[in-house]
């Protein structure tokens, strides 16, 4: 999988880090020349310098091939623009978002961002998560992790598509919480029918997660 990192920050060097040894192929860029430099010299990943809020920086660095654009800087402004060039001109499927204002998270959602994480470890968790199972997203754990609420991608032959919500049978301490159509957010009744492409929000047991995901869209290894 190919995933483009924006910023050459701690956060951003980390998950180039992570990415690589998970053999995915990634291009890391950072705008200071002298950052950029250094970087490449301690990574095994592509490293350009660039501006990543420019769009004719991105298309050189190869966007168009890129699969997952995570923007990573220390200013939220950068981050939102990054997203937002990624997702309606290069029309990159996940955009992930480093929020270093917790009340910008909000407006991150809002405004189209698939994924806005706050913190430095759930990110490194969300972008590992996301690079290995393309369909599949923890989004937050809480009460003391013991739940977690994820995200389920499904595919044209997933065994729940064309089924109704009351046809579900869900592994234990599992709730349907929402289904999010292209840009329309249903909330679940029993008639209501699972369709292909569709994603799914549910809450589950940490244990059950993979339980959960096998049961959406079919044995995962």
């Amino acid at each position: 999988m190919q995933i483009m990192v924006i910023g050459g920050g701690r956060v951003g060097i980390f998950i180039a880090k992570r990415l690589r040894k998970e053999q995915h192929a990634v291009i890391l860029v950072e705008k200071d020349q002298k950052t950029a430099t250094e970087i490449a010299t301690t990574i095994d990943a592509l490293v350009i310098c660039g501006d990543g809020c420019d769009p004719m920086v991105l298309e050189q660095a190869g966007i168009e091939r890129a699969d997952v654009f995570v923007a990573a800087t220390g200013r939220d402004e950068d981050n939102f623009v990054c997203c937002q060039i990624a997702k309606e001109q290069f029309k990159v499927s996940r955009t992930i978002a480093r929020v270093n204002d917790p009340e910008n998270e909000k407006a991150f959602n809002e405004l189209g961002i698939d994924v806005p994480v706050g913190a430095t470890v759930i990110l490194g968790k969300i972008i590992e998560e996301e690079a290995s199972f393309m369909d599949f997203m923890n989004l937050y754990s809480f009460e003391k992790g013991k739940l977690a609420l994820i995200r389920v991608d499904l595919p044209d032959n997933a065994p729940v598509v064309n089924k109704q919500v009351m046809e579900l049978q869900l592994p234990p301490q599992s709730v349907l919480v929402s289904i999010v159509r292209g840009n329309e957010v249903i909330i679940p009744k029993g008639d209501t029918v699972l369709l292909p492409n569709d994603y799914v929000i549910a809450l589950t047991l940490l244990e059950n997660k993979k339980q959960l995901l096998n049961y959406f869209i079919g044995e995962v290894s």
